[in-house]
């Protein structure tokens, strides 16, 4: 997620209402998310330049998923498979707001591989995550962002299981993945999202998560310069990270809450990491038919 403070003011409040439906041309087609966690573009005025520019604040808005999404977010690891994938999350672009010109705001395609560090625990990197959103300015001028789709590639085991010995490797019952979600919220202009991670393993229950009640806040900053692999079509591959959010403990986890709240180390006010290395797309929604 990449951050740009150039363009701070005049911007829309967020949005957590009813989700925008999807374009009739793009609906039959599924798609892939990213933020994880990539929340960097240039803007649709400069899209032949070399910086990336500002992003407003992104509402609530579609979150449809598909076999086919989930696939593409799995395969998309490879160098190979990432432009492909990046194509198939143009079918999540979401529907703009009325009285906007359709040439100055383009959908964006983001593929992020998250790695986390949660109070004591180093997890191993997330599976790629695809979101899909879209930006340009509004009909009085300022800037706006509609929230398209979030599609992760599904849970990944934790060392060491529930108990965080050998144990929980050697046996399956005690295992523990996690996985992280969309928390319903996210800001591609200041560069912060919310989310939560949900724990499952044989012997959790469903809704077991950490940031049920209130999502977990992150506020990501770049690490180095974006790179322009391709201009035509635009990929763009950056850095971007996190070290200073706090994590709450889990909840809903039935009797083991107690269990995972010390295996991981949680609540933890600082100590926590999530950082990521990702790729983006974008398309103006005069080319999207």
């Amino acid at each position: 997620m990449e951050t740009h403070a150039a363009q701070d003011a005049a911007r829309p409040d967020r949005s957590r209402g009813p989700r925008r439906p999807r374009r009739a041309g793009i609906a039959a087609v599924t798609v892939l998310t990213a933020t994880g966690l990539a929340l960097a573009a240039p803007s649709a005025a400069q899209a032949a330049d070399t910086a990336p520019a500002a992003h407003a604040p992104a509402a609530a808005g579609p979150a449809a998923s598909a076999v086919t999404a989930s696939t593409a977010a799995a395969s998309a690891a490879t160098p190979e498979a990432e432009p492909a994938a990046l194509e198939a999350g143009y079918a999540d672009c979401p529907e703009l707001p009325q009285g906007v010109d359709p040439a100055r705001w383009r959908c964006e395609v983001h593929l992020a591989t998250p790695k986390l560090r949660l109070g004591a625990a180093d997890l191993p990197a997330l599976r790629p995550i695809m979101m899909v959103h879209a930006e340009g300015p509004l009909a009085d001028g300022t800037p706006g962002q509609v929230w398209g789709a979030w599609h992760g590639g599904g849970p990944v085991a934790v060392p060491g299981g529930l108990p965080g010995t050998p144990a929980g490797d050697r046996s399956p019952v005690l295992g523990l993945s996690l996985e992280a979600e969309y928390g319903g919220a996210s800001d591609f202009y200041t560069g912060s999202m919310e989310m939560r991670f949900r724990l499952s393993g044989p012997l959790l229950p469903d809704g077991c998560e950490i940031g049920r009640s209130a999502p977990v806040s992150l506020h990501f900053q770049r690490a180095g310069s974006s790179e322009w692999v391709s201009r035509n079509p635009p990929l763009i591959h950056f850095s971007a990270y996190d070290e200073g959010f706090a994590v709450p403990a889990p909840e809903g986890c039935g009797p083991l809450t107690g269990l995972l709240s010390h295996r991981l180390g949680l609540p933890a006010a600082s100590g926590n990491l999530l950082s990521y290395d990702a790729s983006y797309t974008f398309r103006t929604y005069d080319r999207l038919r």
